[in-house]
């Protein structure tokens, strides 16, 4: 795998995957974080080529593939809080909802294996690195999944704009899953039948719903506030 973006490459090298090479620019080149790393010099051209992607900030690496984690071990954690997403497609979003999961602590992420998006380098970018540091599972049915989790002692909260419970209502103490639906379509109803409660954002706006990425941001810190 070729992952690309300087904060994707600096945690890729702080993180657990073996790093094969790195090629970067003369200018990224002189950046102290490269130092130790198995280094090539390379222009803009050969680095965007091997990348894929114009958006490699001067810098790509040769990396062994991700290396998902088990669902079951992430459902064992104490206090386990677990995002769950349900079809998310884009790279982006992905990579952004990995981030913000990352850095309010989660236990790990939760994707189901098909008609969603993986980790890929754009989702490797996306996160700006996070997705090194964090648990992404992958699960052959959500819905199941998500009855494993009340097996194991866990609440399930789906995000869904039209349920009467608020976000900051619930009491998140525990094992949490917080349970996100796809861009445009939202939960599934399995999916949504298998939670244990549905919450909801409010909307003042004119706008009827939240990006999905934005609406994790917000539920994640609700719950971290009160985990705390």
């Amino acid at each position: 795998m070729i992952i690309y973006g300087r904060n994707a490459v600096r945690e890729v090298l702080r993180g657990p995957r073996a790093v094969k090479q790195v090629w970067a620019t003369e200018r990224a080149a002189r950046e102290p974080w490269l130092a130790g790393a198995p280094l090539r010099t390379a222009g803009a051209d050969e680095i965007e080529r091997r990348a894929g992607s114009p958006d490699h900030q001067g810098v790509c690496a040769e990396v062994e593939p991700y290396r998902y984690a088990d669902a079951a071990e992430l459902l064992a954690a104490p206090d386990a809080l677990i995002v769950a997403l349900d079809e998310i497609q884009d790279p982006q979003n992905l990579g952004a909802i990995c981030r913000t999961a990352e850095c309010a602590g989660a236990t790990g992420v939760v994707i189901p294996e098909r008609r969603s998006a993986e980790v890929t380098p754009a989702v490797c970018k996306a996160s700006a690195g996070a997705v090194e540091h964090l648990a992404v599972a992958r699960v052959r049915n959500l819905a199941d999944f998500l009855l494993d989790a009340r097996s194991a002692g866990a609440w399930s909260y789906g995000a869904d704009g039209d349920a009467r419970t608020t976000y900051t209502q619930p009491d998140y103490r525990g094992k949490v899953v917080l349970v996100l639906g796809s861009e445009g379509r939202g939960l599934r109803p399995r999916v949504a039948r298998s939670c244990d409660e549905l919450i909801a954002l409010p909307l003042r706006g004119q706008v009827s719903s939240l990006n999905v990425s934005a609406a994790a941001a917000a539920i994640l810190y609700e719950i971290t506030r009160q985990r705390a």
